[in-house]
């Protein structure tokens, strides 16, 4: 499996790394994430897709807002 950090990636690479992760089967005709709070997904993952912020550090962050103090792991 090729690397998916940013200096290792295009921008191009990064938008289809997203997109291709994003792709559930279902479509997001029938998701409710985005309109549980959760947000737009392509909104989340911009910072990641411009080079500024590695996907990890985004994936961690989220986690953080939106556990709530929960222990989810």
């Amino acid at each position: 499996m090729k690397s998916i950090l940013i200096k290792d990636t295009t921008k191009e690479e990064r938008e289809q790394i997203v997109k291709s992760s994003l792709d559930c089967g279902g479509g997001c005709e029938n998701c409710s994430s985005c309109w549980l709070g959760g947000g737009s997904p392509w909104d989340i993952y911009q910072d990641y897709i411009d080079g500024k912020k590695e996907i990890r550090d985004i994936n961690m962050e989220y986690m953080e807002k939106y556990r709530q103090d929960r222990q989810i792991h």
